[in-house]
């Protein structure tokens, strides 16, 4: 039974996407909202569990009815850590309906990080599956604030409902939380790939307005078939009518799919739609190719999380329905989406221009996004009176305001101090944290992090302008640029992970790549600096997209290698 509809909240504007979810089932009580694999039958053929959109809606509202029975209220601190499901989907909208505030944190950051992020974020409960919930309990007092604690799956020897439990309430009588604009609807930590992990508070407008910006810009109609390889766009789906197909792959290691794997679904469920990281498409794609494979009704594919290879795109784009795109949204976790830019235009231009040191272009910006580049700085900038704009064409740092622009970090007020800046007219501006510049035509070409550029004595060089130059080695998977010594003076290094057919066996075959990577730097002046190239088998990369290179820890890995060679000229320096 659907809960009672709100009466003193008739006319109240809707920000709570929780309850989006109610015109959808309205819509198409009977259409799939979620599937996920199970096992297979006989003949070996994939088996699914399903749910339609009005059982999506039903089983949410009896799950937001059982945590409101069990004391949960609208700011209630919830840490969700269940996989993903049809339940965590479910538990979601859920946690939107009753008015929690839900804490998602990736699971793959490790046991130290993870347990870092709760620490700040305090949650007064947790949405989790049976092994969480057992490292709670071992934590002793660490989080004896912890009250609400719900169990998906078996419960052992803690108390509290399983999620069973509560799927048995009774929802008539409760009212979904009419949310106001500014309450906040969750705390989402980022992946850590450029310093410790922070809590992103999020707003229940900014989550309407990603929604939205997002449906209108791609053009996505309810009724297509979405299979999202990020568990969170799998939330968008289902507010959009959108029927989300969750593959079978460890969501933690993406880089690690099985390409069968998602390659099975997109034929059993004529998948229209599909979100993943550059690295998921980079093994996709390599397979399709290579098997002769073609993904008939795929029409768009979006990839974020990381610059998206030309030859990923390339390869992708081969494979789906010819009249196909890929998209590469761009943002972070603070702003999303901020711009987007299609292969089609990649391929058609923008490639040979990052190829020789332009860097990557991201596109256009939505609609809801105003940007500047102003001039770098490291250190807070209070007022936007105080910052430098720069003109189109010059390499600076980029700054966004608009309504999916979050206002501050949850668990610390120095990072929103360096990150935020207040504008004219009290609108609000966010610093990317990337540097890069606008061109003529209002696009944002993408030249690095802020934090990676390598500053050395003849002046600053930005990571992927220089990498795009080596990429171009048809040896070479990826590089990064690094700098070993003093900022001012540092030293530019140049580390390759080369494909595994290619990887230099011995002396004889080192030593050729380097002499080629040398002449590949001295072509251009944006590499000409570059003496020093190293070989690694698998650079570190980032746990949510497996794309995102962890540079500082391959500057100290560099340093370790080259540091006693290079002494004399930093102590130089």
């Amino acid at each position: 039974m659907s809960p009672e509809p709100p009466t003193s909240h008739a006319a109240t504007a809707i920000f709570n996407v929780g309850l989006l979810l109610a015109k959808v089932a309205a819509e198409r009580p009977d259409q799939v909202a979620v599937a996920m694999p199970t096992g297979r039958d006989k003949q070996g053929k994939r088996q699914y569990r399903s749910v339609t959109f009005s059982q999506l809606e039903e089983d949410s509202n009896r799950l937001a009815a059982g945590m409101a029975k069990m004391g949960v209220t609208p700011g209630t601190r919830l840490a969700l850590m269940v996989k993903p499901s049809i339940e965590f989907v479910s538990l979601v909208f859920a946690l939107f309906k009753v008015g929690a505030v839900s804490i998602l944190i990736d699971p793959g950051m490790g046991r130290k990080n993870l347990l870092g992020c709760l620490d700040q974020a305090q949650p007064q409960g947790f949405v989790a599956i049976s092994l969480a919930q057992a490292v709670r309990v071992f934590c002793g007092r660490r989080y004896r604030a912890a009250r609400h604690n719900i169990t998906v799956g078996k419960r052992w020897f803690w108390g509290g409902p399983t999620l069973e439990d509560l799927r048995q309430t009774d929802p008539t009588g409760f009212i979904p939380y009419q949310a106001a604009a500014d309450d906040q609807a969750a705390i989402i930590f980022t992946s850590g790939s450029t310093g410790p992990p922070k809590g992103v508070e999020f707003r229940h407008e900014g989550f309407m307005q990603q929604v939205r910006q997002i449906q209108e810009f791609y053009g996505i109609e309810p009724g297509e078939i979405d299979l999202p390889a990020f568990p969170l766009f799998g939330l968008f789906n289902s507010a959009m009518g959108v029927m989300s197909i969750i593959p079978d792959m460890d969501a933690s290691r993406p880089a690690s799919v099985d390409p069968r794997n998602i390659i099975e679904a997109m034929y059993d469920w004529e998948v229209t739609q599909s979100f993943a990281s550059p690295a998921v498409w980079n093994v996709v794609g390599r397979f399709c190719e290579a098997e002769k494979i073609q993904l008939p009704t795929l029409r768009r594919a979006l990839s974020a999380g990381a610059p998206v290879p030309p030859h990923v795109l390339r390869r992708l784009k081969q494979a789906m329905h010819p009249d196909g795109d890929i998209h590469t949204p761009y943002g972070a976790t603070e702003a999303l989406p901020v711009a987007s830019i299609a292969a089609s235009e990649v391929l058609g231009g923008t490639e040979l221009k990052s190829a020789t040191g332009a860097g990557t272009c991201v596109g256009r910006r939505f609609s809801g996004i105003q940007w500047k580049v102003i001039a770098i700085e490291d250190y807070p900038i209070a007022n936007l009176a105080d910052a430098t704009e720069l003109p189109p064409g010059e390499i600076g740092e980029l700054i966004v305001s608009g309504p999916v622009v979050t206002r501050r970090y949850a668990t610390s007020d120095e990072a929103t101090r360096l990150a935020k800046i207040a504008g004219d007219s009290g609108e609000l501006w966010h610093r990317m944290g990337d540097v890069g510049y606008l061109d003529t035509e209002d696009r944002f070409w993408f030249c690095g992090r802020k934090t990676h550029r390598v500053q050395t004595a003849a002046g600053v060089m930005y990571t992927i302008p220089v990498e795009a130059i080596f990429n171009q080695h048809p040896a070479a998977f990826r590089c990064a640029l690094v700098g070993i010594g003093p900022v001012g003076s540092q030293v530019p290094v140049v580390v390759v992970e080369p494909y595994s057919e290619n990887y230099p066996n011995t002396q004889e075959e080192m030593r050729k790549l380097e002499r080629e990577l040398g002449d590949l730097a001295a072509a251009n002046e944006k590499s000409a600096p570059v003496r020093h190239f190293l070989v690694h088998p698998s650079l570190p990369v980032d746990i949510r997209h497996n794309s995102k290179i962890f540079r500082e820890k391959l500057a100290a890995w560099a340093d370790a290698r080259l540091g006693a060679q290079l002494g004399a000229t930093l102590e130089g320096s």
